[in-house]
């Protein structure tokens, strides 16, 4: 059976159910580890300690290694029940995680993500029919998570099955309407195939769900999301899923960030997954909870700050859920004895005292937490694909030369999520988004924003669209090397800059100039490797002059475009002079900020705000990661809403429109 064929039974038999679109208090959680040797005392002391602590849901991997006997081909489930049974008993609701072995019958801590042949295919199939068959009839059975962390960072099974696969979807293919006289080097076509096929197979593993279970929620989570993030389609997802899902383990996934950066980077992560899931609720799958002694590429314990932190950043960004990684610790091989939230005695940690502190907090606020939804953005960062992959193709020299790093792997991603946390520190919020999650066919774009940060290349198939959002009103701020390819590597600005029009002018060279500097740019903007010089064609400099023109703005239509063809996200993150283009940003977007339900009144580094809306009433979650206290003054959208503290207690109090919040502090106001 061909992949187009197999795409298309998944979305016939995966259709989403309306649990989904429940409204709910956000869900806290935890992973809990089944293993074999462990007793049944046990097993119902991790779900009595969720229950104590306020947290209603958890997650389970369903190891077939602990189910199956392959050499006899027997099924026992008995360890499994329990679990359920023990859950029903304290109303925790079962995130089943589906774990079939791999092709060699063997098991690993994260899993196989694709399928190695059809023999394998097979007995995944058969894995599904037996587990789903057998544990959907539990009323504590929410749902089934597809897999554990789809994406591989390139690499797929090699063999016929997968060279099969690969023909049918090249063969598929539309004929692309780009096109260029010159010769092209550089095909992402096998990158393309990745995408699609980590989306064939969740598909599918939705459509073999959907023929044993009809009602239970579909999800997946992905991870080292900002490594990775170009292998998911997530507007494809949404076919199949009923939820979208991440995973967010500093010690493993936020490589990019020092741990005083922890908190944004997870805001950031959780606006991708929340602009990804579209109209679907999205959750925090796996969120870390405890130590790391071996595992983890930044190994650390979290502090009870920190939980409490990332627990309301989740809340804050909109997330129906939080599941942390893990209750209990697993006994044997990779991770063992590490991540818990409980201590080998089995009593709570700091870290689950601050858990069972904002689930307490939740109850309290039922109300209003019901009804909270994230607060929109009329700001909206985008990424796109292709350039990630123009940015690991490029890879060569200098990789561990920090003087280089906007080079490096990763620098795209750095600089969106540096813009992001600029806007975050005046209070502003920002959506952050695929260049294809993006509404392109509105007939008005007035009073919007788009942010390029260093998107490398901008693909073909989005020159017109970007035409029209600033024609029809929209504005663009375009930063670093935006632009300087197609999505095929091309360079454009000395082969005919298809956006010239719009961005009044092209590039005159970029100077490469490794470190960091400060000069020649706006308002003293400090900026990192590359700084870019404009041909001015209709567009107006606003710094620089004659062959050094550095910044300029050009009207188009109804919008405007701001270009500022130099590295000043990074520039202003790596030299911690933030403040030129936080300020910078505020002036520009004034319009924008105005818009925003909150905002500061200044900039304040290292501090962070996420608001949601919930009927007449607002939250605002503000966290310190200064290191220093800092007294915030609030812009407000209605003079007559009235400030309560309900985290962690109302002695820290808003005067005036003003808060005082000390380092490592959350706080979070109820307006009403």
């Amino acid at each position: 059976m061909n992949i187009i064929r197999y795409f298309c039974l998944a979305l016939l038999c995966a259709v989403p159910c309306a649990a989904g679109a429940q409204t709910e208090v956000p869900m806290l959680g935890g992973q809990v580890i089944i293993e074999p040797g462990q007793t049944d005392r046990e097993i119902e002391s991790w779900f009595r300690i969720l229950d104590r602590n306020g947290m209603r849901v958890c997650r389970i991997r369903m190891f077939e290694e602990y189910m199956h006997d392959t050499l006899s081909d027997t099924w026992d489930f008995s360890l499994f029940d329990k679990a359920f049974a023990a859950a029903e008993k304290y109303n925790i609701r079962v995130f089943a995680t589906l774990f079939p072995l791999d092709k060699n019958n063997a098991v690993s801590l994260g899993g196989f993500k694709l399928p190695s042949d059809e023999a394998h295919l097979a007995r995944i199939e058969n894995y599904i029919a037996r587990t789903v068959g057998h544990f959907s009839r539990f009323s504590s059975l929410y749902g089934w998570v597809l897999i554990n962390e789809p994406g591989t960072s390139g690499w797929i099974p090699e063999g016929g099955f997968t060279d099969r696969h690969y023909r049918q979807w090249r063969d598929s293919l539309p004929e692309n309407s780009y096109k260029t006289p010159y010769r092209l080097l550089v095909s992402f076509e096998r990158q393309r195939f990745v995408t699609d096929y980590n989306t064939w197979y969740l598909g599918w593993l939705a459509a073999r769900v959907r023929e044993h279970d009809a009602h239970s929620e579909i999800h997946v989570n992905n991870h080292q999301l900002f490594e990775n993030i170009a292998e998911y389609d997530f507007p494809a997802w949404r076919k199949f899923l009923t939820s979208l899902g991440t995973s967010a383990h500093p010690s493993w996934h936020f490589n990019y960030f020092q741990r005083s950066r922890y908190a944004v980077a997870l805001a950031a992560n959780c606006e991708i997954i929340r602009s990804g899931a579209g109209d679907l609720p999205f959750l925090i799958t796996e969120l870390q909870g405890g130590n790391n002694t071996y595992s983890g590429d930044k190994a650390f314990c979290p502090t009870g700050e920190e939980i409490t932190q990332w627990l309301w950043t989740g809340i804050g960004t909109g997330a129906q859920g939080i599941i942390f990684w893990s209750l209990n610790p697993r006994s044997v091989g990779e991770e063992a004895g590490e991540w818990a939230l409980i201590d080998f005695q089995g009593n709570n940690t700091c870290r689950l005292d601050a858990v069972k502190e904002v689930a307490a907090c939740l109850d309290r606020n039922q109300p209003l937490f019901r009804n909270a939804r994230a607060v929109g953005s009329p700001i909206t960062i985008l990424y796109n694909r292709e350039s990630l992959w123009i940015e690991s193709k490029a890879q060569g020299i200098n990789k561990n030369d920090l003087n280089y790093e906007g080079r490096n792997q990763g620098g795209v991603m750095k600089s969106v999520v540096a813009f992001y946390e600029l806007l975050a520190e005046n209070g502003v919020k920002a959506n952050v988004g695929e260049i294809n999650e993006l509404d392109w066919n509105r007939a008005d774009y007035s009073g919007e924003c788009v942010v390029f940060a260093n998107q490398v290349a901008i693909p073909s198939y989005r020159w017109d669209d970007i035409r029209r959002f600033v024609e029809r009103g929209g504005k663009l701020l375009v930063e670093g090397l935006s632009a300087f390819y197609d999505e095929n590597m091309q360079s454009l600005h000395n082969t005919g800059f298809p956006l010239a029009d719009v961005f009044g002018g092209e590039l005159r060279e970029v100077d490469c100039r490794p470190g960091d500097e400060t000069g020649s740019l706006p308002e003293g903007m400090p900026a990192h490797l590359w700084k870019g010089y404009i041909h001015p064609g209709t567009a107006v400099p606003f710094c620089g002059s004659g062959r050094y023109i550095t910044a300029v703005r050009n009207s188009y239509g109804q919008g405007s475009v701001v270009w500022i063809p130099s590295l000043v996200g990074l520039g202003a993150i790596r030299t911690q002079n933030k403040a030129p283009l936080a300020d910078f940003l505020r002036r520009e977007f004034a319009a924008q900020v105005a818009k925003s339900a909150f905002s500061f009144g200044e900039h304040h580094p290292g501090v962070i705000m996420q608001t949601l809306a919930s009927g007449r009433d607002y939250v605002t979650v503000l966290i310190n990661k200064s290191g220093v206290t800092q007294t915030v003054s609030l812009q407000v959208p209605d003079a007559g809403l009235k400030p309560e503290t309900i985290f962690p207690d109302r002695k820290y109090a808003v005067k005036n429109r003003k808060i005082e919040i000390g380092p490592e502090m959350t706080i979070v106001v109820k307006w009403s």
